[in-house]
């Protein structure tokens, strides 16, 4: 099943033809939040996907598939050659970029999510912006202190999600975390219709020329790797957002760009930038005024 959330309270099934079936009403979901309500039930939408469809693709606004999860959690530098063009970009790399391994996973706001049609938005225009596409998945149940082996059964299914990402010094979850800096979307596919998770082709093109092409398979740390290793400091429940990491390739982001991005067996989306046309030093002038 490929799930959708749409007109912001909407639960749906997206059909190999681009058409959706209502299921919110025929599951009894009630929250402008269905995915996670229904993973937290632990109800079954399978039954209904022989449904005639209600809605074709075009005629609805597709949203974030969690609107609002109750953590995002990331893994730092997961790809090796990102780790190789971290290091060599000193705009990238601060004195915190290390993998999972040695520095542990971080946290984004789950107030960052928005879905491909609201678009990313740029706070600054004076400050490097740089995309970043990575394989996420939602948790379909509460774990804690889990072991790798017994992550796969706990996962509801498999996302694209743009970690966009503001470079300097600041902690990476204040620089990963400004609204609209955690695209997901366009659905969540479950693990039967993905397959290995760490075979999946991916490509992020900016503007029509392709900047990130990785398999999912060269990951240092798997999925359930980083599950694990979460689990061990936090109870990760039902509706959670996971994410595994960029490849290289990543680059900055103009107001009036477009990003086209692709995960094999999961989906694709199209994503818009803009601009708010707000200086950082503008803010700083600003506080001082404040504190005078």
């Amino acid at each position: 099943m490929r799930f959708v959330r749409f007109n912001d309270d909407r639960l749906g099934l997206l059909t190999d033809d681009d058409r959706v079936i209502d299921v919110t009403d025929r599951l009894g979901l009630e929250t402008n939040d269905p995915l996670k309500e229904y993973a937290r039930k632990g109800v079954d939408a399978s039954e209904y996907e022989d449904e005639d469809p209600d809605h074709d693709l075009e005629e609805v606004t597709v949203e974030s598939p969690v609107r609002r999860p109750g953590k995002v959690i990331a893994a730092p530098l997961n790809y090796e050659n990102h780790v190789e063009e971290a290091l060599a970009d000193k705009d990238i790399v601060t004195e915190e970029w290390f993998t999972i391994e040695d520095k542990g996973y971080f946290l984004k706001a789950p107030s960052s999510v928005a879905g491909p049609e609201d678009g990313i938005e740029l706070p600054f225009h004076d400050r490097r912006v740089d995309h970043e596409i990575e394989l996420a998945f939602v948790m379909g149940e509460e774990v804690k202190d889990i072991d790798a082996d017994d992550v796969w059964d706990a996962i509801l299914g498999y996302t694209i999600l743009l970690d966009v990402s503001v470079r300097g010094d600041q902690d990476r979850s204040n620089r990963k975390s400004y609204d609209t800096f955690t695209i997901i979307g366009p659905c969540v596919a479950t693990p039967d219709e993905v397959g290995d998770p760490h075979d999946l082709e991916m490509e992020l093109q900016l503007n029509g020329e392709t900047r990130q092409q990785e398999n999912t398979g060269d990951m240092i740390y798997s999925c359930a790797d980083v599950v694990e290793y979460a689990s061990i400091g936090m109870t990760i429940e039902a509706g959670d957002v996971i994410t595994t990491g960029t490849p290289e390739g990543v680059s900055a982001i103009t107001g009036g760009d477009t990003i086209d991005a692709e995960i094999e067996n999961v989906g694709s989306m199209t994503v818009e930038v803009t601009d708010r046309d707000l200086a950082f030093e503008d803010i700083h002038v600003e506080k001082s005024q404040q504190d005078d």
